[in-house]
């Protein structure tokens, strides 16, 4: 075996090595995991920006995950399903909502627990919703909106 040979064949176990580091620090830290716990479901008119793998929480703390998004044939609203840990029990008037992480951040679910003693069961659906805030439509309202009070300018 040449000296080159060996030179190259270093360099690449070199690179292998750095790219399967580079891999298992992005599985660790992207907090992916079996998926356990429990399945709710809610229902949103818009659900922009929330994905599949997307973090459910509670208080900023991550409980749960995003499983599922469809539309439903009938009402037209988009059906979402989620796991909560099995450590974490919801009450059954909690308000589950789209927030997004910044302005430009990816979309979660945010739970807002209620004060029920009743908790929810696996596979019930949140009642209490509030769909996505659309905030490019917001603020070409706030931009091309004019205010018409009805007085003129005098010249």
């Amino acid at each position: 075996m040449s000296n080159n040979n060996v030179v190259e064949f270093l360099v690449g176990a070199i690179v292998l090595a750095v790219a399967g580091l580079f891999l298992f620090y992005a599985y660790t830290t992207a907090g992916v995991s079996d998926v356990s716990g429990y399945r709710l479901n809610a229902e949103f008119d818009r659900v922009d920006g929330l994905t599949v793998g997307s973090d459910v929480r509670i208080s900023g703390i991550k409980v749960g995950v995003v499983l599922d998004e469809a539309l439903d044939s009938e009402n037209y609203l988009a059906r979402v399903s989620f796991s909560v840990d099995s450590d974490v029990q919801i009450p059954d008037d909690s308000s589950v909502k789209i927030t997004t992480t910044g302005l430009f951040g990816g979309s979660y679910l945010s739970i807002q627990p209620g004060g029920s003693y009743e908790m929810l069961a696996d596979g019930d659906t949140v009642s209490f919703t509030q769909g996505s805030v659309d905030l490019i439509g917001l603020l070409s309202q706030a931009v091309f909106s004019t205010s018409d009070s009805g007085e003129t300018n005098p010249q």
